[in-house]
């Protein structure tokens, strides 16, 4: 007959040790997941603004045509002092080389928004990478500036497209006030437009044309007077 107390130290041990196995259950339950996510690298992302705690904005325009209008735009820009970016598309600029070089000349950010503005979500990565490729060796021999700034025509992403831009270490902008001036509204409404959305860190996105540039002498004025500095992409993320 096994005595009283050896029975009480089998069953204590037998609780100790279920005990000790539920917990090393339960840990590893919540520690591999984390383990896995911190050895699983993070997907690359797009950009929608800049920091929020800064009274900066940042103009981007997307240039495919519109090329009649950029002197004044640019003349605009100059009076102010002020640099923006420019996304070139690369068979604008192979048609417009001199516009290309004019835009690095005046000093400001020059940024990919491909060759021949397809729709990047029905290409494959091999050819989304061709088309910010090709777009880049133009805007480098026209201006001598590489380009680590991507605009996807469209708005269109997903994963295959922001891999595809990351892995040529591009940062794939997107907008967080949109203008919609390809539309051709009056200028009154891009300027509306514009003022009831824009915030710390906005990216405003634009275009060349004849609203646009009619607009741009007002809302520089408006953003400024609303203590907003209007600066590059590059400018806003840091």
């Amino acid at each position: 007959m096994i005595p009283l107390f050896v029975t009480r130290i089998r069953q204590w041990y037998i609780f100790f040790a279920t005990g000790v196995f539920l917990a090393i259950a339960m840990l590893s339950g919540v520690l591999q997941p984390m383990l896995e996510n911190e050895q699983l690298p993070s997907k690359p992302q797009p950009i929608f603004h800049g920091n929020l705690s800064q009274p900066k904005v940042a103009f981007a325009c997307n240039i495919f045509w519109g090329e009649e209008f950029l002197p004044d735009m640019l003349n605009t820009l100059d009076t102010n002092h002020i640099k923006i970016t420019f996304f070139i598309g690369g068979s604008w600029g192979k048609r417009f080389p001199d516009l290309v070089t004019e835009l690095a000349k005046r000093g400001h950010e020059l940024g990919n928004h491909t060759y021949s503005h397809p729709h990047p979500n029905t290409l494959t990565k091999e050819q989304n990478k061709d088309q910010i490729l090709r777009a880049e060796q133009l805007i480098m021999e026209r201006s001598q500036i590489h380009t680590h700034l991507y605009a996807p025509p469209y708005g269109e992403y997903n994963d295959t497209v922001l891999a595809a831009a990351n892995e040529l270490g591009y940062t794939t902008i997107m907008w967080s006030v949109d203008t919609i001036d390809w539309k051709r509204p009056p200028a009154e409404i891009i300027i509306n437009r514009v003022m009831k959305k824009v915030n710390n860190g906005s990216i405003i996105l634009m275009h060349p044309t004849e609203p646009t540039a009619k607009a741009l002498p007002e809302l520089i004025q408006q953003l400024k007077g609303k203590g907003y500095t209007i600066t590059t992409v590059s400018d806003i993320l840091n």
